[in-house]
């Protein structure tokens, strides 16, 4: 079948709304959300069913067409934006977006992919419960892409990514056949846990369609502070003490270097330091309980004062309202927006076991000084998972295309660090199209080629998001 029969045939099962093929709507789907890469493709395909999904599939594949599956389209790593060819169809899932079922007394909730991030934790809270998966894009993130991803993000300490938050999945295979894997069970020992073969494969074995959800109880009691420390081993130090006092209660633990810091302040309208004055690393402690009555203040105060006597915290500032919590944890969400105000910047998400944390910190921040001069590590990430954003801010004097051709260098100097560390070069955004020889290098041999004989078990034609993950 060519490809204007394909799209008549797409159109006859997907309507005008499932179908879209005007340069100006296609346009947003074919540039990913850091401007890395910009596809082509003749259609984005937009079903608002299973069934209708389930068609497109089996008339995509019997035409060889690739597909490429895309959700809120915020991947790091571009790994859900066409290639250049113009060969490609984008699947968009964004209007399967319900709620199907939610069970307060189950604690589970089933929902489709196209439903954003921030809908689901609400649709959970409505309920009296809570949906614990919570990133920067969480705003625009669908529960696909996150699962497809294996997001991570701010609660993984505490609740894990999204892997452990998925009990059931429902998924169309590359040649449209469904699996009907819903069962909100938390025992089911009947063969291969399919859906973890899904989850974290970003897109290039089949199309997860919806998911049954673990839901927690809400978390009304929340302590939330920003601690300005003494130095990287201080940031370990002080995690310890409150998971040695009370694990259970650290719904975050987030750290911030200096560099990342005056980045927000300065570009990020609002944004302002509640500490006297600035430091050389923060952390920020979110607590969170069940019971109003769980004596969190107690906690993080005990447990401040103890740093403080230490040496290792300098300063803290304790939040005494939502505004103010929520004004905190900006001045952590907003890094990432305030890196690509000021300028270029090469990313690395990377992680190390936790108690490694320090020394990666210490050694990046002076490698990266050192091959570039002038530009600025941007350190920032979730020190109590051990995952940690190791970024270089472009120095303020040097072309962005200059610098941009030294990104190779920034990620493999983060990189050799990192391995020397028994560490992962991605540790929650993905591999995507832009890290795919670095999977070859770090998971070849048995591991990498046990991933292709997966690949070419459930897409032998190789139609499912070609070009990402797998080199």
């Amino acid at each position: 079948m060519k490809m204007p029969g394909l799209l008549d045939a797409l159109h006859g099962v997907l309507g005008d709304k499932g179908l879209l093929t005007e340069a100006a709507d296609l346009a947003p789907h074919l540039i990913d959300w850091r401007g890395l890469y910009h596809g082509a493709t003749p259609c984005v395909l937009r079903p608002a069913t299973v069934a209708e999904l389930a068609v497109a599939v089996r008339l995509c594949a019997a035409a060889g067409v690739a597909m490429v599956p895309q959700g809120g389209n915020t991947s790091m790593v571009g790994g859900a934006t066409p290639d250049e060819s113009g060969r490609q169809v984008v699947v968009s899932l964004i209007r399967m977006n319900r709620l199907r079922d939610l069970d307060p007394l189950d604690m589970t909730m089933t929902v489709e992919a196209g439903m954003v991030v921030q809908a689901a934790q609400s649709h959970a809270a409505a309920a009296g419960c809570l949906f614990p998966l919570s990133f920067g894009g969480e705003g625009t993130a669908t529960i696909g892409g996150a699962l497809s991803t294996n997001a991570g993000g701010n609660t993984t300490v505490r609740y894990g990514n999204a892997r452990e938050l998925a009990l059931g999945l429902e998924v169309v295979l590359p040649n449209g056949a469904v699996i009907g894997g819903l069962r909100a069970l938390r025992k089911d020992n009947t063969g291969y846990a399919l859906r973890q073969l899904f989850i974290g494969a970003e897109g290039t074995l089949g199309f997860i369609t919806a998911a049954v959800l673990r839901l927690f109880p809400a978390q009304p009691a929340q302590e939330v502070a920003l601690c300005a420390l003494r130095d990287e081993d201080a940031a370990l130090a002080l995690y310890r003490r409150f998971r040695g006092r009370d694990e259970g209660a650290v719904r975050a633990f987030e750290y911030m270097a200096r560099n990342g810091m005056e980045l927000v302040l300065r570009h990020i309208e609002g944004a302002s330091l509640p500490l006297a004055q600035p430091a050389a690393h923060y952390a920020l402690v979110n607590l969170s309980a069940a019971r109003a009555d769980a004596g969190l203040r107690g906690l993080l105060e005990a447990v401040l004062e103890e740093a403080l006597e230490a040496g290792e915290v300098l300063d803290a500032a304790i939040a005494e309202s939502e505004a103010q919590r929520a004004a905190i944890w900006r001045l952590r969400e907003e890094h990432p927006e305030a890196q690509r105000r000021a300028g270029g910047s090469v990313k690395s998400d990377v992680s190390v076991p936790v108690s490694k944390v320090p020394e990666l910190l210490r050694r990046c921040h002076a490698d990266l000084a050192r091959l570039i001069p002038g530009g600025r590590p941007i350190a920032f990430g979730h020190l109590g998972d051990g995952n940690i954003h190791m970024n270089l801010q472009q120095p303020e004097d040097m072309a962005l295309d200059a610098f941009l051709a030294r990104s190779e260098d920034v990620m493999m100097t983060v990189n050799t660090i990192v391995r020397d560390l028994n560490g992962s070069f991605s540790a929650e955004h993905g591999v995507g199209r832009l890290k795919t020889e670095m999977l070859r290098d770090w998971r070849g041999g048995a591991e990498l080629e046990t991933m292709r004989r997966i690949k070419a078990a459930l897409d032998p034609a190789g139609l499912m998001n070609p070009g990402k993950l797998l080199p």
